[in-house]
């Protein structure tokens, strides 16, 4: 069964969110005492609810193309062939252990939210013009693939929605304006993410989309008052 499609306004809601005043409480809780500090809170974690249902859609739809890569690139379940080189954000110091990321300053962990997206950018970008172009997979498939693309660009948007509120709040220093565009660029178009196959490129992006819902999640759940870590 195809997932549920992902070409919801994450963007306009966020936008919507944005355009009312902390005061007016733009969320659909109602406020309570002391009034606009509740207000701010609460602001906050409907962006991240938000980005982080989002989040979650784009891993269930990368898990879903995972599964149709194992089902056209490895006929027969050829084991060999599952064989996994490094991704091409193997740089990036991303902690496995959920206790780990807990332990990571708050700016270090929207860091490297941020970075993974970013990173992924660009290649997702080629694959989805590739893979397109070679016709390898079935255009069910070709479809996950294009809204995992428009997704990336998305979540990444409102991740920088959701940070920029933390920074007006106090929540997290300013020391992330402009982080690691440059850096990211170039990380984009670097050769590994150009010389993997089609299946190490899925199988890294999974493994990537579902770190950064984790992240998202635990990022929330230290800021956020009355969630259990």
């Amino acid at each position: 069964m195809r997932p549920e499609s992902t070409a919801w306004p994450v963007l306009l809601l966020l936008g919507a969110l944005e355009e009312k005043p902390l005061g007016a409480c733009a969320v659909a809780t109602t406020c309570v005492p002391p009034g606009d500090a509740a207000c701010r809170l609460l602001a906050v974690t409907d962006l991240f609810d938000r980005v982080i249902q989002h989040s979650s859609r784009l891993y269930q739809l990368s898990a879903a193309l995972y599964s149709d890569a194992e089902k056209y690139f490895l006929p027969g379940g050829n084991e060999l062939a599952r064989s996994i080189g490094k991704c091409h954000t193997s740089w990036l110091w991303t902690p496995n252990a959920k206790e780990y990321a807990q332990k990571m300053p708050r700016e270090e962990l929207t860091n490297l939210i941020l970075k993974l997206l970013q990173a992924w950018k660009e290649p997702l970008s080629h694959f989805d013009q590739n893979v397109i172009h070679r016709r390898k997979l079935p255009d069910e498939s070709l479809s996950k693939a294009r809204e995992i693309s428009s997704m990336v660009h998305e979540l990444e948007t409102g991740v920088e929605k959701v940070t920029e509120k933390m920074q007006s709040m106090g929540i997290i220093s300013n020391s992330l304006n402009g982080v690691g565009s440059s850096e990211a660029a170039g990380l984009s178009i670097n050769n590994r993410a150009n010389l993997m196959s089609d299946y190490e490129f899925i199988h890294c992006f999974r493994r990537d989309s579902n770190k950064v819902q984790n992240y998202l999640k635990v990022l929330k759940c230290r800021i956020v008052p009355g969630n259990s870590c």
